[in-house]
């Protein structure tokens, strides 16, 4: 089975999927973080391809970061300047080839995580 990434953005905050978010994939290789590429999410909080492909998978340490503050504003949500979240990181290993689903739930004070199916 050749590994993927992908990820799904819910806005707990408002109780519907995160649309429109941008999400940059960074691969670490040491003290450095090498960009991969941008995607923005769909009407689903998804992205309509995978994050990281098949045809590019590699087992390693990566990086997604995902731009909610963007999003918030969009949303016409009011937040304090500076925003307590902007810009939510998110650091992982890949170990195995396998699907990694990496969702992130969002609100404007809190997010979390988990390696999902």
């Amino acid at each position: 089975m050749a590994g993927y990434l992908t990820t799904h953005v819910l806005d707990t905050a408002q109780g519907c999927p995160g649309r429109g978010i941008k999400i940059d994939l960074y691969r670490i290789s040491g003290d450095s973080r090498i960009f991969v590429r941008s995607l923005v999410t769909n009407n689903d909080g998804r992205t309509d391809s995978h994050i990281l492909p098949s045809e590019e998978f590699e087992t390693g340490t990566y990086e997604l970061e995902f731009h909610v503050g963007a999003y918030f504003d969009a949303a016409g949500i009011s937040l304090p300047d500076p925003k307590f979240l902007d810009v939510v990181p998110l650091r992982f290993g890949m170990s195995e080839e396998a699907h990694y689903h990496v969702p992130l739930l969002v609100s404007p004070f809190s997010y979390s995580t988990y390696r999902g199916s």
